[in-house]
């Protein structure tokens, strides 16, 4: 990003559109192919209009037609072709006819590329406002192996040609980062909204590859995107890298998690199978068609100021070793998580939680900005096929365990409370270990930090291992 003075003040400014393709086209060793389909051109167009593409274009094309694309780059198990394999696909197929017709001999110090593009722009009805692929194969070194970004993008835009304009210089962003910002990933992926407003695309997934990024933690890049405001969700795997959650829960059963796990506990783990056992109970909930996620908001990671990095790849460490899907999100309020999920899924939904986040839902204040306040709150929760399992709490004071029978909520609140639980909306977990209630992450973190003995026994077996052999959570003792 280029940097002017005026007067004292330094100010920022963005490169357009057309000085960043120049900037590639001006460089002699850049050179490679663009595959786009389903938007038209626009990406390449930018390349052509900022002039001096002849040095950096060898190919661009659009196998627009379905049957054509298949004879080009195959058919696809699920007959799709909006999706991620397609998109790689695209990407190896054109780089290695780069590879094939070009010589090293005649060409030693080109950097080839080769960009793609496999999206579905608004349809007619505008019901569905589109979405696609979008990603890079390049090369920084003509001796090093191929470097890769691709992510995922979905349209805000109500007009296809404001999509496929949008497209175009994200296209163009993509490509110039690869290149210019490789070695900062976190101001690349910032890059990508050069030029183009946010309440124009969402991007919602990204994952980096290859020899530059072998540093590149792709759950950090995840966390980055809903910290930016690019997305309000994002998912990860067990083995780290970031799927799309649209992809991952479509016309799936949801048992989402929601907490700290800081780190995870025997609490969170007994929640976990006790919520799953009642889940799979419900006759409509089939085993096979179900995704259960741990979920943790930007709010929770927030708590303590700033959100710090480190931290949230403890957890995240941790949650994947125990083989978990996770998902980060800006949802503070249930009912917005509820509503997201609901756009992918119309089956059954549920929800565990503790006592206290339970009280919460009922808390008005959560609501002010609603014009219906929490009735309006409630409408949309409680509207989906939605249940609510509660893991309960023992007060330290009295032993005494609550239950949704005995929790005390505000007064005004106790009609709506009962109009919940009285129809079957809200299930008791009664199955549970009573030896762990006392156990809260918290307590562990402390005693993890102060270096204290017996938060072993706390955890699910083999975390306090990987604490101790990664070094998690400032933690100085070793693995025995």
């Amino acid at each position: 990003m280029a940097i002017t003075l005026k007067g004292d003040q330094k100010i920022n400014t963005v490169p357009t559109t057309t000085m960043k393709a120049l900037k590639i086209n001006l460089n002699a060793h850049i050179y490679g192919t663009f595959a786009e389909i389903g938007a038209g051109q626009e990406t390449a167009r930018n390349f052509f209009r900022a002039g001096g593409a002849s040095g950096t274009i060898a190919k661009a094309m659009s196998a627009y037609d379905k049957d054509f694309s298949d004879a080009i780059y195959g058919i696809e198990k699920d007959n799709r072709y909006v999706t991620e394999p397609r998109l790689k696909k695209m990407l190896k197929h054109e780089m290695d006819l780069i590879e094939e017709r070009l010589t090293r001999q005649k060409h030693p110090d080109k950097l080839f590329f080769s960009y793609a593009n496999t999206v579905a722009t608004i349809n007619f009805s505008k019901k569905f406002k589109g979405h696609g692929w979008v990603g890079i194969r390049f090369q920084l070194d003509p001796l090093e192996d191929y470097n890769e970004i691709v992510l995922h993008l979905r349209f805000k835009e109500t007009d296809a040609r404001q999509q496929q304009e949008t497209l175009g210089v994200l296209g163009v962003n993509l490509i110039y980062g690869a290149y210019y910002l490789n070695d900062n990933p976190k101001d690349l992926l910032k890059s990508f909204y050069d030029n183009i407003d946010k309440d124009r695309l969402e991007i919602d997934m990204i994952n980096f590859s290859g020899p530059r990024f072998m540093y590149v933690d792709n759950r950090l890049m995840s966390l980055q995107l809903v910290k930016n405001g690019m997305t309000n969700a994002v998912m990860f795997g067990p083995d780290g890298n970031n799927m799309l959650p649209a992809q991952v829960l479509y016309k799936k059963n949801i048992l989402a998690l929601r907490g700290s796990y800081r780190p995870v506990t025997k609490v969170n783990m007994d929640m976990f199978e006790r919520s799953k056992q009642l889940f799979f109970e419900e006759k409509k909930v089939d085993p096979e068609k179900t995704k259960i996620i741990f979920e943790i908001t930007l709010s929770n990671l927030r708590a303590e100021g700033e959100i710090n990095e480190r931290d949230f790849l403890d957890r995240a460490e941790l949650l994947c070793s125990l083989g978990l899907n996770v998902m980060i999100t800006n949802y503070q309020e249930y009912f917005r998580l509820v509503e997201y999920f609901s756009e992918f899924t119309k089956e059954r939904m549920g929800l565990a939680m503790g006592v206290n986040n339970l009280i919460q839902i009922f808390d008005e204040k959560y609501y002010r900005d609603l014009s219906g306040g929490i009735l309006e709150a409630f409408g949309k929760l409680f509207y989906r096929d939605l249940k609510v399992y509660m893991y309960p709490y023992k007060d330290r004071d009295t032993g005494e365990f609550i239950t949704s029978e005995n929790l005390m909520v505000h007064p005004r609140m106790k009609e709506l409370y009962k109009f919940f639980k009285n129809n079957g909306r809200l299930i008791d977990i009664k199955e549970y270990d009573p030896e762990i209630l006392h156990i809260f992450s918290r307590k562990v973190l402390k005693m993890i930090k102060n270096n204290e003995d017996g938060w072993e026994e706390m955890l699910p077996k083999g975390v306090s291992e990987t604490i101790k052999e990664k070094r998690l959570f400032g933690c100085t003792k070793r693995k025995d």
